[in-house]
This record gives structure tokens, sequence and C-alpha cells, in this order.
């Protein structure tokens, strides 16, 4: 692949992300999740998979643990997470998400169908599902990380 080619590439997967990502967040706050920014989603990826530190947060954000012990407070406040014992360590708090915070991702996850709908119509059932394919080929684990 030429080196134009290749910027075409990263372009065109950096708006679709940028898109994606907007168009899901408007797609929460339509059906009633206020006060919330996309980094709060993207500390639900990490949160869904059974909870996580603020130290495990910071990680997938690639933030400092300063940044992220501010996003769960948020989060917290807001009624989306909980902090409770953790089961393995004395010292750490283990963050979860609440019913609010479920209810939220499930809104995401229909607002992301809503998104990728048009896609689907334009590429085709087919094409959208080796599209999947191929993309998770690529990056088959995330972390799902902010652009700002």
């Amino acid at each position: 692949m030429q080196n134009s080619q290749a910027m075409a590439l990263s372009a065109a997967l950096l708006s679709a992300a940028g898109e994606l990502t907007q168009r899901i967040h408007e797609g929460v706050v339509a059906r009633g999740f206020e006060g919330l920014r996309p980094a709060h989603g993207f500390a639900f990826t990490r949160l869904s998979r059974g909870g996580a530190t603020a130290t495990d947060l910071a990680a997938h954000l690639g933030v400092t643990k300063q940044a992220a012990s501010q996003l769960v407070d948020e989060l917290v406040r807001k009624g989306y997470a909980e902090r409770r014992p953790h089961p393995d360590d004395a010292r750490a708090r283990l963050v979860v998400m609440t019913e609010r915070g479920w209810a939220c991702a499930h809104a995401a996850e229909e607002s992301a169908a809503d998104a990728v709908r048009p896609w689907v119509e334009r590429l085709g059932e087919r094409k959208a599902r080796e599209l999947l394919d191929q993309l998770t080929a690529v990056a088959p684990d995330g972390p799902i990380r902010p652009t700002w």
C-alpha cells in the first residue's frame, strides 16, 4: 500500500470512528441519559466486563489514575456506577455499573445499531459482516479509547 493510500485509509477509519462516537452519544442523550460525555461510554466498555479498579480504567482509557478517579467520581455521583470492596484486594475498590449504568449501556447498543444501519444499507449485509471481520482481525481486543 502506498503512503497516500495508507493516509487515506487512516483518515477514513478516523472519520468513521469520530462519526460513530458522535452518533452513539447523541442516541444515548436522545434516550434520556444526559450529563454524559463519550469518555463515559469508553469507561462503560471496561466496566461492563465485571467491573474495574480506577487503575484498570486508567490503563484502558490511556489517562492518569487521577483522571480515571475523577471520571469514576462523576459516574458514581450521577448514579451510573458504584464502588464496592474488591474481592481480591482489600486495599482496592471495584467500580461496577449500577442498574442505571446498564440501562445507559443498552441505550448505547441501540444507538450503535441505529448508527451503523446506514452503513449496512450502503454496503449490504455480507460486506458489512466482512468489514467487521476484517476490522476485528486488525484490532481484536481494543482497548476502546477516547479520541481526545
